[in-house]
């Protein structure tokens, strides 16, 4: 395992999708480090393009800074289907490091994706969780979280980030 450099907006690999995971041992590989460079950064999630590397893997573990470690892995995740009740919430990311925005979500999710082992898995996540997968999700289709403001709060939000 080792460390690896986060990259930071505005690099352009940022906004662009992902390619589905084609080499399994390879993706358990990254999902190791991700996971160590992840628990270091420290944040609460972790996609690969955010590392550089352009495949559909990402790795987050939602109240490891508040309780126990819950560490998930997803390889090729997708949602399943979304609650209808939305909520806003504060999110950052170790892309933008130091500037938060309220982000409105689906307060909960069910989230299909292929484990470590490359096997089908399905899990219903809400608060906390949904919103860190939705996060995450968003970066292997290349959107970053202040692409879900208005034209207003994206400006302010990047404007705080430049200065």
């Amino acid at each position: 395992m080792s460390l690896l450099p986060i990259l930071r907006w505005p690099d352009p690999r940022l906004a662009q999708p992902c390619a589905p995971v084609t080499d399994l041992e390879a993706a358990r590989a990254l999902i190791a480090d991700l996971f160590e460079t992840m628990y270091d950064a420290p944040g609460r999630g972790l996609a690969a393009p955010q590392v550089g590397a352009m495949e559909r893997v990402f790795v987050m573990d939602a109240g490891w800074k508040t309780g126990e470690k819950t560490p998930r892995a997803c390889i090729d995740p997708h949602v399943i289907s979304a609650s209808e009740a939305t909520a806003k919430g504060e999110e950052g990311c170790l892309s933008v490091p130091g500037v938060t925005a309220q982000v409105e979500r689906p307060v909960s999710i069910v989230l299909g994706y292929r484990d470590e082992a490359g096997e089908a898995q399905q899990v219903a996540l809400e608060g906390a969780e949904a919103r860190v997968a939705q996060h995450e999700l968003d970066h292997l289709d290349g959107v970053m979280h202040f692409d879900r403001l208005d034209l207003a709060a994206r400006d302010a939000l990047l404007a705080e980030y430049e200065t």
